[in-house]
């Protein structure tokens, strides 16, 4: 039996209407789970993708029997700013392989969908591999997303990036 989860859903007015067509599929897809509808309550044709990515975000980060569903045009808006929200780990899935492995390999917590590229049908098999997937405890998995919230600074191992300056800001260094 699965445990009991909830499935936080956002979207902007360009995802509005597929969010309003995939709120109730999502909410008889299982008994164990309780859907959420996180905003936009209506449609406002210049709306931000901000607030709604936001609020499933941190509503995610806060509840670890979770998962957001985020949609936008693109999904890149939506998905950029839920990664600023630490504990909340958004990716961009546009294939069954690449949503099952976002959550088992990297323990993706919230799946953004593009709105003007996938029919809700599709969207919808998405979900559910996204949903169906766990997270796997391979070591070299969970050091990996242990990663994702460590200061750089901090890191072990790993590569050194050095950027190369051009030699007018090498001149404005020695003069100082």
């Amino acid at each position: 039996m699965l445990p009991e989860y909830r499935i936080y859903l956002g979207a902007d007015h360009r995802g509005f209407k597929k969010k309003e067509e995939l709120f109730p599929m999502l909410n008889e897809c299982h008994e164990n789970v309780t859907v959420e509808d996180m905003g936009a309550e209506s449609y406002v044709e210049d709306d931000d993708f901000n607030d709604p990515a936001i609020a499933v975000a941190q509503a995610v980060a806060e509840n670890e029997h979770s998962i957001g569903v985020l949609l936008c045009g693109s999904a890149h808006g939506v998905c950029m700013q839920a990664n600023r929200i630490k504990g909340a780990r958004a990716i961009n899935a546009t294939t069954i392989d690449s949503a099952r492995l976002g959550r088992e390999h990297d323990h993706a917590n919230i799946l953004c969908l593009a709105a003007d590229e996938l029919d809700v049908d599709t969207m919808e098999q998405l979900i559910k591999a996204f949903c169906h997937a766990r997270p796997s405890t391979e070591k070299r998995y969970s050091r990996r997303v242990a990663r994702l919230d460590q200061n750089p600074a901090e890191f072990e191992g790993g590569f050194r990036v050095k950027t190369a300056t051009s030699k007018d800001d090498a001149d404005e260094d020695e003069e100082e």
